[in-house]
């Protein structure tokens, strides 16, 4: 028999109870976060076992305020595994076996495991359909070859959601598979890419004849490319939909520049300053608009309009900064050749804020992309001619 979801005030009872069951004070960190996943407190709109206990999605700020006001430990959060949350763990929800969903979901939320993401290519970046690395079934594995790119995380991952073809004698876009892949095993190299900034929080990969059994399959074979959109959908949302109050995040570190700058502002700076704040807010409601739509569903293509809208701002935004703050702005002390574990781009300096924001238009699909996709799912505009959709990708020219 069904069960009815539980509502606001049994979260409540629910939160509390366990808070006394588990004291934060005297109850070690992970041990915490392990039974806050089977106690169904973790992701509430979750199925239980799962993490949840069906409830509606809004319903995790009564639960995590609750926790927050016990000052119960964190947890694993999206700027150490945003990949994992925000990317692996809908999609292994949507498409797994339950077998796949218990063995992944728990270690994935509580950090024990961190995910990267191996979708795209040298030669397949905004044509994501377009990968060669191959994926050939021998009896009850797969083994890969090829290479990735661009990989946030990869030097510290212990798993990846993969893309791979499996079929070059059809279209590009059904020939593709979807793998969850062991990053410590044989045939994974993991090299960094040193960005603007110093740093090398990108990685490309080269699978070198890797063995993936087919029990991590994600969905059927050559059905990854839808697989794969479930993930793009909720990697967008990860990236633009963040909850921010107003006047936040990268808002609120320039509204702080300008006041605490007042031989730096003029009238064009502070015209500048109005018309990106109305943008910002108009943003931050709009991303209170898709959360709505996420209780009720799984994300669509509205998420890459949010997450066009973040890289344009965070762009504007730390331009106008670095102009705040004249040549203190320009200092830049961070090229520290570092591989970092997380990434904290509101709390490191201007300097760092403005060169890291120039990746915002590219990560998680550039930014004429995202303009195609609103064009053609949102506002319903004819599609952009292509050629090749009907055209085997073992055809098509390299």
């Amino acid at each position: 028999m069904a069960t009815t979801p539980p509502d606001a005030a049994e979260l409540r009872r629910r939160t509390r109870a366990f808070l006394e069951l588990y004291p934060p004070a005297v109850t070690e960190r992970l041990a915490f976060l392990r039974a806050r996943f089977d106690a169904g407190l973790a992701w509430v709109h979750y199925p239980a076992g799962l993490g949840g206990l069906g409830a509606p999605r809004s319903l995790q700020a009564v639960v995590d305020a609750e926790l927050e006001a016990a000052d119960a430990p964190a947890g694993n959060g999206p700027n150490v595994n945003g990949i994992g949350l925000g990317m692996a763990a809908p999609t292994i929800l949507a498409y797994g076996t339950e077998e796949q969903k218990k063995r992944f979901l728990k270690p994935l939320w509580t950090g024990e495991e961190i995910w990267c993401q191996l979708f795209s290519e040298p030669g397949a970046g905004s044509d994501l359909a377009g990968l060669a690395t191959r994926a050939v079934r021998d009896g009850d594995t797969w083994i890969v070859d090829g290479q990735k790119v661009w990989t946030s995380s990869a030097h510290q991952a212990d798993f990846a959601i993969l893309i791979a073809r499996t079929d070059p004698e059809v279209p590009k876009h059904q020939g593709i598979t979807y793998f969850l892949c062991d990053m410590h095993d044989p045939g994974v190299e993991v090299r960094p890419l040193r960005q603007i900034t110093g740093e090398a929080e990108f990685n490309e990969v080269f699978l070198t004849g890797v063995r993936i059994p087919d029990i991590h399959r994600l969905g059927a074979i050559g059905d990854g490319w839808r697989v794969a959109q479930t993930t793009l959908n909720n990697e967008r949302v990860a990236i633009g939909g963040a909850r921010i109050p107003r006047e936040g995040g990268m808002l609120g570190i320039v509204a702080n520049a300008w006041r605490a700058h007042p031989d730096q502002r003029t009238p064009d700076l502070h015209q500048r300053l109005l018309a990106l704040w109305v943008e910002a807010e108009a943003l931050r409601l709009s991303g209170v608009r898709l959360r709505q739509q996420l209780a009720v569903g799984q994300p669509g293509p509205e998420g890459s309009a949010m997450k066009l809208g973040m890289a344009r701002m965070h762009q504007e935004l730390s331009g106008l900064e670095v102009e705040l703050m004249a040549e203190e702005g320009l200092a830049y002390d961070d090229w520290t050749q570092r591989r970092p574990q997380s990434v904290d781009f509101l709390g490191r300096r201007a300097g760092y804020r403005y060169l890291r924001a120039k990746g915002n238009s590219i990560e998680g699909g550039t930014s004429e992309i995202l303009l195609n996709i609103i064009a053609e799912r949102v506002l319903g505009l004819p599609a952009e001619p292509r050629t090749d959709k009907d055209t085997a990708w073992k055809d098509l020219p390299r």
